[in-house]
């Protein structure tokens, strides 16, 4: 797979909730890649489907329990819609618990199909029988639950969106970000230069591009071992990470 993202990204999401998708489209940096056409975001709601007047998209499960389930056919309509409002036989992701774990790699993997579905479920869930024939891949964003999918969704969306050439202020932010290289970001100082009388670290006042570079590394390093051991431990440091961590006597 090529490591070049697209310069434009279009999206479908299938929720009972469209009102819900202005935080994303109205607001902060994926609202004006929104407004600058470097990203639509479309919206399918499968209520719009029922064919009953009370536009019921749900019912009680199979085998009894607690909760209500959304049902397949109206489900598989809305993804119908929306693949042809995006004028492709796009990818179709629906946010589960059960799902596959979001992750940057996964992100910059998924913003290459230019084109994606995303279903935001409700409910206790939805019927099975969907998910087996519709969808092409489930996501999680964490193991919690919330109300429904639309939060893990636009998270997903927002993650993608960031990715898209021209979307970011300087285009290195994203590669600068936590996660791109398996760590966490390092620490950032703005002005003032003194506040409550702690000082931005003399590094970062140098005007030593290469000692900055180091010294953030150092930062990354230190700081996901000690954070995300999850994500590297001090066993799995390289010499030339032990090294860069040295040379700022942030490793023992």
């Amino acid at each position: 797979m090529s490591n070049e993202v697209t310069s434009r990204l279009d999206l479908s999401v299938v929720t009972l909730f469209p009102e819900m998708l202005t935080a994303l489209t109205q607001w902060g940096v994926t609202g004006r890649a929104v407004q600058q056409g470097l990203c639509t975001v479309h919206a399918v709601n499968p209520r719009n489907f029922a064919t009953d007047r009370h536009g019921t998209v749900d019912d009680r499960p199979y085998g009894g329990g607690p909760g209500m389930v959304m049902k397949a056919p109206l489900l598989s309509a809305a993804v119908a819609s929306a693949k042809q409002q995006l004028k492709s036989d796009a990818m179709v992701i629906a946010m589960t618990p059960q799902g596959q774990r979001f992750d940057d790699r996964l992100a910059r993997e998924l913003v290459d199909r230019e084109r994606l579905v995303l279903i935001a479920g409700r409910y206790e869930g939805m019927d099975e029988r969907f998910l087996a024939s519709d969808v092409d891949l489930e996501l999680s964003v964490g193991d919690f639950v919330v109300s429904g999918g639309e939060l893990p969704a636009m998270l997903v969306m927002d993650a993608l969106i960031r990715l898209v050439p021209g979307v970011l202020g300087h285009d290195q932010s994203a590669e600068e970000d936590s996660f791109v290289d398996g760590l966490l970001d390092y620490p950032h100082f703005t002005r003032p230069e003194v506040y409550e009388g702690r000082a931005v670290p003399a590094v970062l006042l140098s005007g030593d591009h290469g000692a900055i570079a180091d010294w953030r590394r150092a930062q990354a390093l230190r700081r996901t071992v000690e954070r995300r051991p999850d994500l590297m431990s001090a066993d799995d440091l390289s010499e030339e990470d032990r090294a860069c961590l040295r040379r700022w006597e942030l490793h023992d």
